[in-house]
């Protein structure tokens, strides 16, 4: 039992260090009889680098269900940033509901139990005159009570509840008179919901290429939890679909109702390497203004197609795009006249004017020459389904042959972020960018065109070569 006993120190002090956890935080999270678990330990560390001039500001959680993310946020706040610095004001903000005002007093006496706080109309303070103030929100529009409101620091539960305009509004009124203390924010959340987007990309793919600067990303899911019911591991796995994938696995490159469900970061995704001369190259283009133009060169050996660059960029003319379109040429050493550029039909119309310009013309005054792809959307998506493959697929997995490189960012954020269209289930429902300029489908519309264009080609040559058969026998 000594021994034991021995062990779980030693591995406790193990993780406090790997964590940066200092000393007195330990020792008020140990007074008030709260053990945080190695993934816990990694959250509160980081919440203790916000206090570093060149520190984060805001530190994300989570991932799965279940790996105890309130329980470490509002300790966080609770035992060690309120008791610490006096006067504080922290909101704790959650979304509504009777389930979650319940949740809220269970936290509160399980983290507070032997902490000396009085708890009155839905605000908790602390005798150093520090205070947590509970709030609340049904629909976005709750967010707006808040606003104008000086916090030194907000926690978010389900941030992905939120989407970024009222995410950055909220930001605006972390603020702080402070001089020893710097205004934070702290996030717990799992996959899906109306922020699945700005989360990702505010988290998690700093935290995936080793570029976090304003942020920092633990993720951890319900086996971090020593403490779960082992039920509560049945019910995860009898999920089933996106559920199962963010809920159980923290999977962030997936979403409710997702249309590319075999898509996989590791497994599509690939660092850019030098395209050898004999390797065709051909392009895909989506031409927008207030929508991004995306344009895609693309290469193919043996089989696997491979997305190799990517020009996706809003409000600017064609002279501009047509300039990038040569630069990225030139990376390949190729030049952009020798290549195909395949692009939708839209920028063959010409809108009702017979004597304007089409987008297609003003291409052509730039060098470049557009060739219309076909526009079958079903068929385009099936392709790029069959393409991706099911690699993951415990029986007979179907081998991915088509690989996107990393440093092509747009396409990579789009994809797994695509839905069903509930009217027409097998096409993608349409996606505008917001106000902010995230999501859209543009850069998905001009890999389908690509893809097309390659696909006809494919079975354009397989005729011919049947005829010539039939020809000669």
């Amino acid at each position: 039992m000594a021994q034991t006993q021995t062990i779980a120190e030693a591995n406790f002090q193990a993780a406090i260090r790997a964590a940066g956890c200092p000393k007195d935080q330990i020792e008020r999270f140990l007074k008030a009889s709260y053990i945080p678990q190695p993934k816990q330990l990694l959250f509160h560390g980081a919440c203790r680098q916000c206090d570093q001039p060149d520190g984060p500001t805001e530190i994300g959680f989570g991932g799965a269900r279940g790996p105890g993310k309130s329980h470490a946020s509002f300790a966080q706040i609770a035992l060690d940033d309120c008791q610490r610095i006096p006067s504080l004001k922290f909101l704790f903000l959650r979304k509504i509901g009777k389930a979650a005002r319940e949740s809220f007093e269970d936290l509160r006496l399980k983290v507070l139990g032997r902490t000396p706080h009085e708890y009155i109309s839905g605000t908790i303070r602390f005798p150093n005159g520090s205070r947590i103030i509970f709030g609340h929100f049904r629909t976005e529009s709750d967010i707006d009570n808040y606003l104008g409101i000086e916090y030194d620091g907000v926690v978010i539960e389900e941030s992905t509840q939120l989407t970024a305009t009222k995410k950055k509004q909220i930001k605006t009124c972390v603020r702080t008179a402070k001089p020893n203390w710097r205004p934070r924010m702290y996030h717990t959340t799992n996959p899906g919901g109306v922020g699945h987007l700005w989360f990702k990309q505010a988290f998690v793919d700093p935290f995936r290429k080793g570029q976090q600067t304003a942020t920092r990303f633990i993720p951890a899911n319900s086996r971090d939890n020593a403490f779960l019911n082992i039920e509560y591991f049945d019910v995860l796995n009898d999920l089933t679909g996106w559920l199962r994938d963010a809920w159980r696995d923290g999977d962030w490159d997936i979403a409710a109702g997702q249309y590319f469900s075999t898509w996989n970061y590791d497994q599509h995704t690939c660092p850019s390497f030098d395209v050898p001369r004999h390797w065709p190259i051909w392009g895909a283009f989506d031409y927008g203004f207030t929508h991004p133009t995306a344009l895609y060169l693309l290469t193919e050996n043996d089989g696997k197609i491979y997305v190799i660059a990517e020009h996706c960029e809003a409000k600017a003319l064609p002279a501009h795009h047509a300039a990038e379109m040569s630069r990225l040429a030139a990376k390949f050493g190729r030049e952009i006249v020798t290549i195909d550029v395949f692009a939708g039909p839209d920028v063959f119309a010409n809108k009702g004017d017979e004597h304007a310009k089409t987008i297609a013309m003003q291409y052509e005054e730039q060098g470049i020459t557009l060739t219309a792809a076909p526009n079958d959307r079903v068929t385009g998506w099936s392709e790029l389904l069959r393409l991706l493959g099911d690699p993951l697929r415990e029986q007979r997995p179907l081998p991915a042959q088509i690989q996107v490189f990393r440093d092509c960012v747009k396409l990579i954020e789009c994809l797994p972020a695509l839905q069903h269209n509930p009217n027409k289930p097998e096409d993608v429902l349409k996606w505008d960018v917001d106000e902010e300029g995230l999501g859209g489908d543009d850069p998905a519309d001009a890999l389908r065109y690509g893809l097309m264009a390659r696909l006809v080609e494919a079975q354009e040559y397989a005729t011919a070569n049947i005829r010539e058969q039939f020809a000669v026998a």
